[in-house]
């Protein structure tokens, strides 16, 4: 029977329940001397109750030896209701073998009570044994001194009246085990070759693990739980105690991680000399193996998800751990290096087998104290970035969750998520089925070497996601053919109501990609753009240009990122602001204003010069990009320049003459509450009405402060203090972009982004974070939703040259 383990650990499941009773009878005296797994029942009433309301208990019914064990288990259950043992093994013919040892007394329920359960007449022994038929299945059992003895083979039941060899050690550790807990599970692993669950490594399941184990255990509707100690003796060359004489300490690998790991091992020590010493001791490495490299490493981690795989070293002292690692430089990736390993150096890295081994591993991180070695760069890219991020697995909530049933530091701590949890079972059972046990998002055991045993604890425990709580994913990250000099910018996609990502390059080439990270089309311009591209739609038909200006040209594109005609247009003089685009009746009968310092065109969606417009240049150069603003029916085109702002008609004519000299901050221009509002070098908020009034408001901020609004909302940036209407939040001094706000399902958003530590924030109108931000950031940041899915992505760029998406869940 493959992994009997494991059939022993599912049954124990099985038989859980909540009251317990005194041991009052030496019940361990009868159990055989070849059992490999002994369960302890302190009472079998929560038994119905665990199988119909513990999801991964009801799953385990999908395997065809957890349905073969409960048809032979099942009819003896109702014959007490308190203590009782059961005893089980594997037989020469590797089939399973089991016994019920059970106190017997009046109030014991008779066997014949039990239905299609009969006394085989016909059977007949001297030892007062007798044949009990069930179905198909044979069942022997006798009665000595208060004591039932039930197996499924007449041998067992034989035996059982046999004088045992008193084990002071067995029954030393049996008498850990709480009454009070519903069920105990005690592991032999002399008699047998199986290893633990956690144990799926190939080198790890040919090795014996330890001696004997004890775990008591606890079964919710939602949770499993395991707590316990197993101990071997220095002779028998156990796994375990490999870590004797070590000290565990905090593991710490979750935090560097990510988040969406499928699993990963941590081994602990406070000194790597005599853990080498207890594996070679135990023969578990043909020699020493110790490196310079080990000489301040306190934690040693594997990490695997479904393609690549990872070692991590972490280490107390970084710099001298690095300086003892023969490597070279490879790459470098958002400001980390990667380095390549020498052939000569990579013995190390199996220095702990087979607690931890990697195949191979050709390539390495350092992540503050830690060292992560992999065969795949894309890996380390991935796992640098949700460092980066913060989406480790020790900020996700499920982990967070798990952690409160575990001790901080372990001499050994083992992770799965529910794939792997789903895998491991498949595994130790010859069925390979796909099991419903998503919401087991985080289960771990860990052992804590203490003297001469170990602590075990072990946790299965659900986990929803809480409907407050948003976790952020980098969905896409894609790297283009040179660093980017634009930020990542959202632009409609006609053909399928989506959003698609327009940017530049420092070889002046534009991209456009889709949400999915598909470069559709690449176009060398003349030039780098000047502020955001627009869209039109110059055939009034549904499909969409790309408008927008270099410092030499003026552009359409179509959206194959071919030409309009008759664009573009060439200028001889400088183009100084971005090309403003007004559609003053919305009937798409669209005006192209072009500023060259002092002056300002205009052109139709043709190319053509509009003649009607007629503004008179001075020789005051424009300091913001022209902008119109409709107030009733009125139109009014807005700009700065020197210390004016010029407030202008659709010919051109001045409709509003502003009444003060203004000295410009390095703001644009809004219309708030009905107001032409901007702010001054003096931090004060400047408001101009219809008549070219202007009010002051103090903003209590600095020349260098930055603003935005919309018709209703002001936000004010001002050195590390962010304001959303009356709400001020301070963050980390940095150099911050200026704010920028989305109104996105009736919900005010805005974001900011410190370009000094890459960190992008989001915050809703009230000045609260966002949940999981900040996120890694090299720009400003874009926010919609850009698949016309349930959830908010924002955009930004990463690397020099990366776009990344963010998705809000």
């Amino acid at each position: 029977m493959k992994k009997i383990w494991l059939v022993f650990f599912c049954f124990t499941l099985l038989f859980n329940c909540e009251n317990s009773k005194p041991k009052t009878l030496n019940l361990i005296s009868l159990v055989p001397e070849d059992t490999e797994i002994l369960i302890k029942i302190n009472s079998s009433e929560g038994l119905e109750n665990g199988l119909k309301n513990n999801q991964l208990i009801k799953e385990l019914d999908n395997y065809s030896q957890i349905e073969n064990l409960k048809s032979l288990i099942t009819p003896f259950i109702s014959v007490n209701k308190n203590s009782s043992l059961i005893a089980l093994s594997r037989n020469t013919n590797d089939s399973l073998d089991f016994s019920f040892i059970i106190p017997f007394s009046k109030n014991t329920n008779t066997l014949d009570a039990i239905s299609s359960l009969r006394i085989d007449s016909s059977f007949s022994s001297k030892e007062n044994i007798s044949k009990l038929l069930y179905n198909n299945s044979s069942f022997y059992y006798r009665i000595t001194d208060s004591i039932l003895f039930i197996s499924n083979t007449l041998q067992k039941t034989e035996n059982s009246l046999l004088q045992k060899t008193e084990n002071s050690e067995i029954e030393a550790i049996y008498n850990t085990s709480d009454n009070r807990k519903m069920t105990s599970i005690f592991i032999n692993h002399k008699n047998g070759k199986s290893s633990p669950t956690a144990f799926t490594d190939a080198s790890l399941q040919n090795q014996k693990f330890s001696d004997y184990t004890m775990l008591d255990s606890d079964i919710s509707q939602n949770s499993i739980f395991f707590n316990g100690i197993t101990k071997a003796l220095d002779s028998t060359g156990s796994l375990i105690n490999v870590f004797k004489n070590t000290i565990p300490q905090e593991n710490q690998i979750a935090t560097i991680i990510p988040s969406d790991i499928q699993h990963f091992k941590s081994i602990t020590f406070n000194n790597y000399e005599i853990i080498n010493q207890n594996l070679v001791r135990h023969k578990l490495q043909d020699s020493t193996n110790i490196t310079s490299v080990f000489q301040n490493i306190v934690e040693i981690g594997f990490i695997k998800t479904k393609d690549n795989d990872a070692l991590i070293l972490r280490s107390i002292d970084p710099s001298s751990t690095f300086n003892e690692i023969n490597q070279v430089l490879n790459n470098e990736y958002r400001g980390v290096n990667i380095y390549s390993i020498n052939d000569d150096a990579k013995p190390f890295l199996n220095s702990l087998a087979p607690l931890i081994s990697i195949a191979t591993a050709n390539y390495f991180i350092t992540i503050d104290t830690f060292f992560i070695f992999s065969n795949d760069i894309a890996f380390l890219e991935s796992i640098i970035s949700n460092a980066q991020n913060d989406t480790v697995l020790s900020k996700k909530d499920s982990y967070k969750h798990l952690k409160r049933h575990l001790s901080d530091e372990a001499s050994m701590l083992i992770y799965a998520n529910s794939v792997e949890v789903n895998s491991i079972l498949n595994s130790n059972f010859t069925d390979d089925k796909k099991l419903n046990i998503s919401n087991y998002k985080s289960s771990a055991v860990q052992y804590i070497y203490e003297t001469d045993f170990a602590h075990v604890n072990a946790v299965l425990k659900t986990y929803k996601n809480k409907g407050t709580n948003n976790s952020v994913n980098e969905d896409i990250n894609i790297s283009l053919d040179a660093e980017l000099i634009t930020s990542p910018q959202l632009v409609k996609n006609h053909t399928n109501k989506q959003m698609d990502i327009i940017v530049q390059d420092a070889t002046n080439t534009i991209y456009l990609v889709s949400n999915q990270g598909k470069v559709f089309w690449k176009k060398k311009i003349d030039g780098k753009v000047i502020g955001k591209i627009n869209q039109i739609d110059s055939y009034k038909n549904g499909r969409l240009q790309l408008v927008f200006n270099t410092s030499k040209q003026l552009y359409v594109l179509d959206r194959n990122g071919k030409d309009v005609a008759p664009f573009p247009l060439k200028f001889n003089n400088e183009i100084t602001q971005p090309v403003s685009v007004f559609d003053y009746d919305k009937k798409k009968n669209y005006r192209l204003l072009i500023t060259q310092g002092a002056s300002i065109s205009m052109y139709d969606k043709k190319g053509e010069i509009v003649t009607g417009f007629k503004y008179k240049s001075t020789n005051k150069v424009l300091s913001s990009q022209p902008k119109h603003f409709r107030i009733g029916r009125k139109d009014h085109i807005v700009f700065s320049h020197g210390n004016e702002l010029e407030i202008l008609d659709r010919v051109g004519k001045t409709r509003i003459k502003v009444k003060e000299k203004i000295s410009f901050s390095e703001n644009e221009i809004y219309l708030y509450k009905n107001k032409f509002t901007t702010s001054n070098t003096n931090g004060e908020l400047l408001e101009i009405n219809q008549n070219g009034s202007v009010s002051h408001k103090n903003l209590n901020a600095n020349s260098e402060h930055k603003i935005a609004t919309t018709s209703k909302t002001l936000v004010v940036m001002n050195e590390n203090k962010l304001t959303i209407k009356s709400n001020t939040i301070e963050l980390d001094f940095g150099n911050y972009t200026a704010p920028k706000i989305f109104y996105i399902n009736d919900k005010i958003y805005v974001t900011v982004t410190d370009l000094q530590s890459k960190k992008g924030y989001l915050f809703d109108s009230q000045a609260k974070s966002i949940s999981n931000f900040p996120v890694y950031a090299n720009s400003e940041l874009e926010l919609d939703n850009i698949d016309n899915d349930r959830a908010l992505e924002v955009i930004t760029k990463g690397d020099n040259n990366a776009i990344i998406i963010y998705e809000i869940q």
